[in-house]
């Protein structure tokens, strides 16, 4: 890990606007390259109803494609620059005073950051300030993990496996009053979701959210770290869900996709449209109905 960290960490401190350029050729490279991945991202934005017309279609395609790469080659500044050089590039926080009014009544705060613009440094602002648990996915690339690791776990960031190990370290930091982060659209195991309309198709979506809001009473707020134009920084975005979760996991995950919903078509372009949210996990049965897929043309 210590050469591949040494390797990256030259183009870690190129500006951010170059950055972000070469990510846009990375993404670029990807579609073109990966049919498969080339078509998933164009079905899930055919299918969001978010293009209008074929013009506007292909308007917001360039662009995903291109933020889908910035995506990618951010995480080099993100992971490997000191924290106090991250942090300079977050250029605003809106909302803010949500998260004041939360620490105020004690029972914690779940962060919902979807998979839209820079998830990553949304935490890292957190904790300059307040300790949070961040619930994390271990990559199938072994090689990778202790770089994320070690780009993660910084400031009062704390890192929970998806496993019930993980899910007992997010239930006990929220008994603290502390915060922890959940990606809501990230697809969960068997037997930790239910089935969803997400932009019209089903998506088997976690019950997480709702189960540890029950069980702490902590609030939960949505996260959106916006990239701005020309590598300029980020904007992070803060506000509660719009409804209360009932426990009710039904009705909860219908909710927490209106809620994704809502903040993704404010900037449709920096949601990762390639990521395959309407997989059918191991062991699930599959949706009642059409397979999911695009609108017949």
């Amino acid at each position: 890990m210590g050469l591949i960290k040494r390797l990256l960490s030259l183009p870690a401190y190129l500006p951010l606007c170059l950055i972000h350029a070469l990510g846009g050729i990375l993404g670029w490279l990807t579609f073109l390259s990966s049919r498969r991945y080339a078509r998933r991202m164009e079905d899930n934005l055919a299918a969001s109803g978010l293009c209008g017309d074929a013009r506007a279609c292909r308007r917001l395609l360039r662009r995903a494609v291109a933020e889908a790469g910035k995506s990618v080659t951010e995480l080099l500044p993100i992971w490997l620059r000191p924290q106090r050089r991250v942090l300079r590039l977050m250029r605003g926080c809106r909302g803010w005073e949500h998260v004041e009014a939360a620490l105020e009544r004690g029972r914690g705060i779940v962060f919902l950051t979807p998979h839209q613009g820079c998830f990553e440094i949304a935490s890292l602002y957190y904790a300059a300030r307040h300790p949070i648990t961040v619930l994390y996915r271990p990559p199938r690339l072994r090689w990778l993990e202790p770089l994320m690791q070690a780009g993660r776990v910084r400031g009062q960031v704390s890192l929970a496996p998806t496993s019930l190990k993980g899910v007992k370290a997010l239930l006990a930091a929220l008994k603290r009053g502390e915060a922890v982060g959940v990606l809501p659209d990230q697809v969960p195991n068997r037997g930790e979701g239910v089935w969803a309309d997400f932009f019209g198709r089903p998506a088997y979506t976690m019950t997480l959210v709702g189960s540890l809001h029950q069980a702490t009473g902590a609030a939960v707020l949505l996260a959106f770290a916006e990239r701005l134009p020309w590598g300029r920084g980020y904007r992070l975005w803060l506000e509660p869900m719009p409804g209360a979760l009932s426990g009710d996991k039904q009705g909860d995950a219908a909710l927490l996709n209106r809620a994704v919903e809502e903040l993704v078509r404010r900037c449709p372009g920096q949601y990762l449209w390639s990521y395959n949210r309407y997989k059918v996990p191991r062991g699930v049965e599959p949706p009642t109905g059409p397979p999911p897929g695009p609108p017949p043309t």
